[in-house]
């Protein structure tokens, strides 16, 4: 992703204000900035309650998330591209790295678990290239917990997609990847991966997904 794609992401969660992902045929994709900045709600409170010490969060946004985990006595890193979320992460007291989840991260091959919430998922438009790479971050017996982007079974979607604020698109345009659960397990497990609970909540979606042992 190009740099400056993310600004109007960055300036939505300085100013809090509405943003929104816009697909190259006018489809809408809602990102929820209030809830982003917000404590850690009832909903990823069942995440955090599957989660083993250290967590890598991968795309942290400005931080909620990793934050629970500290305030639980569960030591936890973020790690975002979006340098004003890793600023806010920060500011909040939690370790965060700017650093993109495909260059090289901290522990590689050693955390307990690895997290993907808030439709990052999506990121770089290519499922199972991310997967494969977030199971290299894994340790032996780790696992993801990965909350889908879409509700509807069946989904798997590539798109070009750009920032819109108040109806207007801004900023260049980049690849995104909307799935639903069903289209995400069977990805995984061409990836190497079982899913072995998943669970909805409030109108979240999420999986948790170990290394398979009959691929090995």
């Amino acid at each position: 992703m190009r740099p400056d794609a993310l600004e109007p992401y960055e300036r939505a969660l300085l100013e809090r204000s509405a943003v929104s992902l816009v697909t190259d045929d006018g489809c809408l994709v809602a990102l929820d900035i209030g809830r982003y900045l917000a404590g850690a709600d009832a909903v990823d409170q069942t995440v955090l309650d599957r989660c083993v010490g250290p967590v890598l969060d991968v795309g942290c946004g400005p931080g909620r998330i990793v934050t629970a985990l500290a305030e639980q006595g569960i030591p936890a890193l973020g790690v975002d591209i979006a340098e004003v979320a890793v600023a806010l992460t920060l500011r909040r007291g939690a370790p965060a790295l700017s650093r993109d989840v495909f260059d090289r991260v901290p522990g590689e091959g050693r955390w307990p678990t690895v997290l993907v919430l808030d439709g990052n998922v999506g990121i770089g438009g290519d499922v199972a290239a991310l997967l494969v790479r977030l199971a290299a971050l894994l340790g032996p017996s780790g696992a993801l917990l990965v909350e889908v982007n879409s509700l509807v079974a069946g989904t798997a979607d590539l798109l070009r997609v750009r920032f819109t604020k108040n109806g207007t698109p801004v900023g260049p345009e980049f690849g995104w990847s909307i799935v639903s659960g069903d289209v995400l397990a069977e990805r995984a497990r061409s990836c190497g991966l079982a899913c072995t609970d998943q669970w909805s909540c409030n109108g979240r979606e999420f999986l948790r997904l170990v290394r398979d042992r009959e691929t090995r």
